[in-house]
């Protein structure tokens, strides 16, 4: 999905602008949600009707020479759901102060609600009379930014789910219960690979599994509209609005009825589902062990009962309801409390009979802090009713808590290519070693291309930007810049060694390409300089001409460097074309990219040397000109030079970053699984057979099984990234204190203190 490549920064400014206006209305911040999510679906559903309308309008069949009208129809073919003109976004940011906005959303929500019958009732309408007029325009302004108006892809699908998160976090819903991170969602997704069928969520909060399970199907270029049957069990009203809006806007449909799981099976599925998918509520213990006694629902019988008649641990209620809702070939993929895996007593005895039947078939531990609301870990269960005979008693093992990213202090998911790779190891362990082998030779793909785009690539905008030239370039330039005031410096002496240095690397450089500039930048040493003998001022230009002296030396050969990086990225896109995708020929490709990974991370420290350099001398030169009070003397054209090559600096070493980034990925799977075959490795994986099992008490905790890893050197390890997240961390850290003080001032003058 092509994304704007400050997405997050414009995720962030949206919420923060549209959490600002709350202010400016009657809702708390658990009421105000609904209204916003039914804006951010009609923004939604408007970009998702443009990004297909131009397509459709061009297949439509023509009558003497005209087009029939579009249809509700041709959109749900395409994902995305039909809008009248009042319902398209741009008509209501089109209104002025003196149009009635509340009745205007009110018209366009009720027009979408005509032609879907899955949304009547469901979106809002009512809640947009408390906002004020003047309010509403603003917000409805606020989520259509320029920015986003002629993105490609499914951006505001991000934003909608970026919205659901900071709801979820603000706990403006049931504690957030709504929404699961959406790395786990689609991990779940991926591992189950849905491909037909029926497909039931039995605490669906707001869709989030039903939406993945469609991307997985488009990935494999089919309608999921068509191959897919959603059926969605939910307790709570309002959430349920939610999920019937999240899969209307990507042109779903479900059948979602609410309902307590516990002791309701509306949709009567026992039996019947090819998949199921869920995060239910966690260690609950309020189930009344009576009325779910003689669920046909329990087949590995009640776990423990306590003395008030309540299921001790509602965990093995649902995973039991889990396993007897799949149809003899069903699979099943939800969250658990990592508590579930080894607890004992009855709960023991339910998981060993699980065990016993065969379907027990992956198990994934995951870190704390993936949950918005939670911070505890928790672990991704996996069944399967028709396993191969070769895995019935074997389970496999997955310790993913050391694979992880951090998004804030709080916060940690997945990046796209670490579920790639937790996947891959599921696939070895199906036996789809050609799925591997092509995830291989993607990151090596990817690997060169990033590599090309360090000299040539397109913004998500469409600019042109050639991130290493534009360096140097930029560079050159602030150094042109400086040009005029370094020539004031005072001259060293015929016979100091600053000099002798100086004539020496002018006469290497004759020979060199690089000549030129090297020689245009060393001569200003010699420069004659009105204080030349001037006590401190002499000091001051021997100390420029040192830092001066040593950016010399080090530009001619980062020039160097990037010709050669230049030149051996030729010779191995010359390579790949003749690549072959077998494992062994892969592995090959691997160690033959290395070196041009590890020149990209050389760059990288070159770039910021060079920068660092060039700054040093701006400011000792800067600091001379401004105590000699030269009236010449502007730091304007100097400050507007330092900022482009700033510019510059970060889209080379960001783009310098994602050439080692690839590369890291395929070496990781490489070296782990040399041999394109599931094996061991510690601290990772391991496939546990039954015996493993039962000597540890039916445990399914992977931790207890695949050991430690050893630990690893960090080579990429980024100082001032470090410290620029440590300033980050303390700014959150500040902007809490800030918000619980505020919340302890208002808690103390209601209660008249």
């Amino acid at each position: 999905m092509p994304q704007l490549e400050h997405i997050e920064a414009i995720e962030k400014r949206l919420w923060s602008a549209a959490d600002t206006l709350r202010a400016n209305s009657n809702y708390a911040s658990n009421e105000y949600f609904l209204p916003v999510m039914g804006l951010i679906f009609l923004r939604h559903a408007y970009s998702r009707y443009l990004a297909v309308k131009d397509g459709i309008e061009a297949n439509l069949p023509k009558r003497g020479g005209k087009a029939r009208p579009l249809t509700k129809e041709d959109f749900s073919q395409k994902g995305a759901i039909y809008l009248r003109p009042k319902a398209q976004f741009d008509s209501l940011v089109a209104l002025t102060d003196s149009d009635d906005r509340a009745r205007a959303v009110i018209e366009a929500m009720e027009s979408i609600e005509a032609d879907y019958k899955n949304l009547r009732d469901v979106l809002p309408k009512a809640e947009y009379q408390e906002l004020d007029n003047a309010v509403l325009g603003q917000l409805l302004r606020t989520l259509n930014p320029e920015e986003l108006k002629k993105v490609s892809g499914d951006v505001f699908g991000r934003i909608y789910e970026y919205f659901l998160t900071q709801f979820a976090d603000q706990k403006a819903h049931d504690g957030g219960e709504f929404f699961t991170p959406v790395s786990l969602v689609s991990l779940i997704a991926n591992v189950l690979d849905p491909a037909r069928g029926v497909v039931l969520d039995p605490a669906c909060g707001s869709g989030g599994m039903f939406v993945q399970s469609a991307r997985v199907v488009e990935r494999h270029h089919e309608n999921p509209a068509e191959k897919l049957t959603f059926y969605g069990l939910e307790k709570n009203a309002t959430t349920i609005r939610l999920a019937k809006m999240n899969l209307a806007v990507h042109g779903l449909e479900g059948n979602i009825q609410k309902a307590i799981t516990y002791y309701e099976d509306p949709h009567e599925l026992l039996g019947k589902a090819d998949y199921v998918m869920a995060n239910p509520p966690f260690n609950v213990d309020e189930i009344d062990a009576d009325k779910v006694a003689r669920d046909p629902r329990l087949p590995f019988g009640l776990p423990g009962v306590n003395k008030k008649g309540k299921v001790s641990n509602g965990n093995y209620v649902w995973i039991s309801y889990f396993y007897s809702y799949l149809s003899d070939h069903g699979r099943a993929g939800f969250v658990m409390s990592s508590q579930a895996s080894s607890a004992g007593r009855d709960e023991a005895k339910v998981r060993k009979t699980l065990i016993e039947s065969g379907a027990m078939d992956v198990m994934i531990a995951i870190r704390p802090n993936f949950f918005y609301t939670r911070t505890v870990p928790c672990e991704l269960w996996f069944l399967n009713r028709a396993r191969p005979k070769e895995h019935k008693d074997k389970v496999l093992m997955i310790d993913a808590r050391n694979v992880y990213r951090k998004v804030t202090r709080k916060i940690y998911d997945f990046s796209p290519e670490q579920e790639s790779n937790l996947l891959a190891i599921v696939w070895l362990y199906r036996g789809e070693t050609q799925r591997y082998l092509d995830l291989v030779a993607g990151y090596c793909r990817r690997t060169l291309d990033e590599a090309a785009r360090c000299f040539e690539r397109e913004t998500d905008e469409g600019e042109s930007i050639r991130p290493l030239p534009d360096f140097t370039a930029a560079l050159t330039a602030l150094l042109d810049t400086l040009q005029p005031f370094l020539k004031t410096l005072p001259k060293e002496g015929k016979d100091d060694p600053l000099s002798v240095e100086k004539g020496r690397m002018l006469k290497a450089a004759e020979a060199s390409p690089h000549y030129a500039s090297a020689a245009l930048y060393m001569e200003t040493i010699d420069s004659p300089s009105p204080h030349a003998g001037e006590g401190r001022g002499e000091g001051a230009g021997v100390k420029v001409a040192e830092t001066q002296k040593e950016l010399n030396e080090a530009l001619p050969d980062f020039k160097s460097d990037v010709e050669k990086f230049n030149k051996d990225l030729a010779g191995q896109q010359a390579a790949w074309k003749k690549q072959k995708t077998t494992n062994g020929e892969l592995k090959k490709a691997v160690d033959r990219l290395a070196p041009l990974a590890e020149v990209s991370r050389d760059l990288i420290k070159q770039t910021d040397l060079l920068y660092k350099l060039a700054g040093r001398l701006i400011d000792e030169t800067v600091t001379r000109m401004e105590r000699e009070r030269n009236p010449g003397f502007t730091t304007r054209d100097i400050t507007r030079a330092r900022k482009a090559a700033d510019e510059a600096r970060a889209q080379a070493v960001k783009q310098l970053k994602q050439v080692r980034y690839f590369w890291k990925q395929a070496h990781w799977l490489t070296e782990r699984f040399p041999e394109a075959k599931l094996r061991d490795v510690e601290g990772l994986v391991k496939l546990v057979t039954r015996k493993e099992l039962e000597a540890n008490d039916w445990s399914l905790t992977p931790g207890r099984y695949v050991g430690v890893a050893p630990e690893e050197p960090d080579e990429d390890f980024d100082f001032e990234e470090t410290l620029r997240n440590i300033h980050v961390e303390l700014e959150d850290l500040n902007a809490e204190a800030a918000q619980l003080a505020a919340t302890i001032k208002r808690n103390f003058e209601e209660l008249g203190v």
